[in-house]
């Protein structure tokens, strides 16, 4: 798997960049960005990756929830490519939760989300998709999506007391 890219870490310009449009969907440059962003997501513990975890400023996200040790009960849905996605919440319910990201190693913080929206956005074949999350993976995309925006899950935090090592998160919750 010669596609795996490093991913960025808390600190890179890259995750602070408001990600720009991707205008086509087949071309090769975006192509190869998606099997980059695959390969790289399915060698992790991760449930989603953004294209500027990878160094690319683009408009793109991959929710691919699955059980993971660091995500033991994720629901197992299949890798799903979004292009230029965006959202709306279907209630101001939200729920405060645990995350973590790959960019930003041995850290958990409970973050407030949104427990129910509706995405829109192009799939990898370039068709508009509009759908429903809810919960766990409403909570995904929504993280990716923060990175499409120059924001990082601890820029979401109330408090700092909401934020654990990971050492700390797994002798509570293992």
């Amino acid at each position: 798997m010669n596609d795996i890219k490093e991913i960025a870490q808390l600190g890179a310009a890259v995750l602070r960049q408001n990600a720009e449009p991707i205008s086509d969907a087949h071309d090769a440059d975006t192509r190869a960005l998606i099997a980059a962003m695959k390969a790289t997501l399915a060698s992790t513990q991760g449930v989603g990756l953004a294209a500027p975890q990878i160094g690319a400023s683009l408009r793109l996200v991959i929710v691919a929830s699955r059980p993971t040790p660091r995500y033991p009960n994720a629901p197992l849905m299949e890798p799903t490519v979004m292009i230029n996605p965006s959202f709306r919440p279907l209630s101001e319910a939200r729920e405060k939760d645990w995350e973590g990201c790959l960019s930003i190693p041995g850290i958990r913080a409970r973050v407030p989300r949104f427990k129910d929206i509706r995405i829109d956005y192009s799939d990898e074949q370039g068709a508009f998709i509009e759908t429903v999350l809810h919960d766990f993976i409403a909570r995904v995309f929504q993280h990716e999506f923060d990175h499409l925006n120059g924001l990082v899950f601890l820029d979401r935090v109330e408090s700092n007391r909401d934020i654990f090592s990971e050492s700390e998160y797994l002798k509570l919750f293992s």
